[in-house]
């Protein structure tokens, strides 16, 4: 099989300028910034609880009871974590409400605007939340909720605004390999959350949401002012001009059909400009391109099973096996890393295929083993550990693929033309119903984890993940077939 062009002439990078390194490095670290915010809140959960409930320190500090009872929100520390549960959930629903209204406004609105203000806002009201309040001593259920409702909206700015700027970026050529590597930004803000929250916790957890919230509002005075949203914006071509060199680039890596030209275009860049002006396509229209209700609810089912191991994982690790909190945190880590190089990998391979669907299929029938061979984990954690990672790779791996590589695929199809403003809208559909999906599956997980054990959480895992292949389906048979006839064409050339 021939390899495409981008991997013919040399390495990937060496076709990339300066601007295309800063563009990564930029929207890399923004939304790793982003997502460092919500790991302060995971990681800062005990110590919450505790000060919500501060009867649990009324045996070392002999204070009024009048004081405790204006401080203290519940009379358990199991009713303070279960409301932090549900403010999990609210973020969540509200993340994914915000998805579908920040693609829209991502692609009527400058891209850099719109992250910007998304990042210094959410950081204001993460400020608020942790640290004000615990500042004044003020403590209201329904100040939380609205806030953290507030937070999920304007944190929902950030994954369709820093794909469709990569989207613009990087063309299809190379782009699986390159989004592998730049998805790994959530993993990263993960770590960076931890952290950064680890680092000031003994001073009071009102200091971890300080030192994370002033990191993030940094980050999107920086943004603001040094990101590029296309090249357009200093004068050089678009990756749509690029494309038109390499081979077989009038054959996107998402198609409807396998002859495009019965297609007539919807939306045509208008000619006579320096920089090309296409009107935004509205929420219906991107609803109706080829593969975006197909891959929205397959990223449901899938992200339902990716977040599920983000939140529970630690928590399984010490239930299940007796592990202590600290060790079950660290060994989790393992999940990210297989995700990163499955991410990577599968990328690559879908660049040189030059399609995506097989190489997903393929990766969920062998997660779909993986999660049977880990929910059947001995009491080891070296080995606890290779499974995860094995489950992590064909798991997290193709969830960074559709709601990266895939979705700017999605966004740059032949059918309009490769417009990116239709790159953000696409994107917040699909991450805005996959984000549905895991807010729901973190109720589900929990009522059967309760009811009938951890092992029906895995067959409802593998349920999930069946029906992530069942709704690609279509693609998957569609592209297998072009893939034959295309190996079939090139034996007979030979």
């Amino acid at each position: 099989m021939a390899w495409p062009n981008i991997f013919q002439r040399g390495t990937l990078f060496s076709r990339f300028s300066h601007h295309h390194v800063v563009v990564f490095l930029l929207t890399f670290f923004s939304y790793s910034l982003l997502h460092a915010s919500r790991k302060t809140f995971s990681n800062v959960k005990v110590s919450i609880s505790k000060q919500w409930t501060p009867s649990a320190f009324n045996k070392s500090i002999n204070l009024p009871v009048e004081i405790w009872s204006s401080n203290h929100l519940f009379p358990s520390a199991e009713e303070a974590t279960l409301f932090l549960g549900t403010l999990d959930t609210i973020f969540l629903f509200s993340y994914a409400v915000g998805l579908f209204i920040s693609g829209i406004v991502g692609d009527r609105l400058n891209l850099r605007w719109v992250l910007s203000f998304g990042m210094c806002s959410s950081a204001l009201v993460v400020f608020v939340f942790g640290t004000v309040t615990e500042w004044l001593h003020f403590y209201n259920k329904g100040l939380y909720c609205c806030l953290w409702i507030v937070n999920g909206l304007l944190q929902s700015t950030g994954w369709p605004c820093v794909v469709a700027v990569m989207g613009n970026w990087f063309g299809k050529a190379g782009r699986g390999v390159v989004f592998g590597l730049w998805s790994a930004c959530a993993s990263v803000g993960n770590i960076l959350g931890a952290c950064l929250a680890s680092s000031v916790l003994q001073y009071g957890y009102e200091y971890a949401f300080l030192v994370t919230a002033a990191v993030q509002f940094a980050g999107g005075i920086i943004i603001f002012f040094g990101l590029l949203v296309s090249p357009e914006e200093i004068g050089l071509p678009g990756i749509e001009a690029e494309e038109n060199f390499e081979e077989d680039s009038h054959r996107p890596l998402i198609n409807d059909a396998e002859n495009e030209d019965e297609y007539e275009p919807n939306y045509s860049i208008q000619e006579g400009s320096t920089i090309t002006q296409v009107k935004a396509i509205s929420f219906y229209q991107a609803c109706c391109l080829p593969g975006v209700i197909p891959y929205s609810l397959a990223y449901a089912c899938l992200k339902l099973v990716n977040y599920s191991f983000f939140f529970w994982l630690p928590f399984y690790l010490s239930n299940n096996f007796g592990w202590k909190e600290a060790e079950a945190d660290k060994l989790s880590i393992w999940y990210d890393v297989g995700g990163i190089i499955g991410g990577t990998l599968q990328g690559f391979i879908s660049d040189v295929l030059q399609k995506r669907a097989p190489v997903l299929a393929l990766s969920l029938l062998l997660a779909i083993g993986s999660l049977v061979g880990y929910s059947r984990s001995p009491n080891d954690k070296s080995i606890n550990a290779l499974l995860m990672a094995v489950t992590g790779f064909f798991i997290g791996g193709p969830s960074n693929m559709i709601s990266s590589a895939i979705s700017a695929d999605l966004g740059r199809q032949e059918l309009i033309q490769g417009s990116s403003e239709a790159l953000a809208t696409v994107t917040g559909i699909v991450d805005g119903t996959g984000s549905i999906g895991a807010a729901v599956g973190q109720y589900l997980v929990s009522l059967i984890q309760d009811n009938l054990g951890w092992i029906w959480v895995f067959y409802f895992f593998i349920l999930m993940t069946s029906c992530t292949i069942l709704f690609i389906s279509p693609l998957i048979v569609r592209e297998t077939c072009y893939l034959m006839q295309r190996r079939q064409a090139h034996v007979l050339s030979e």
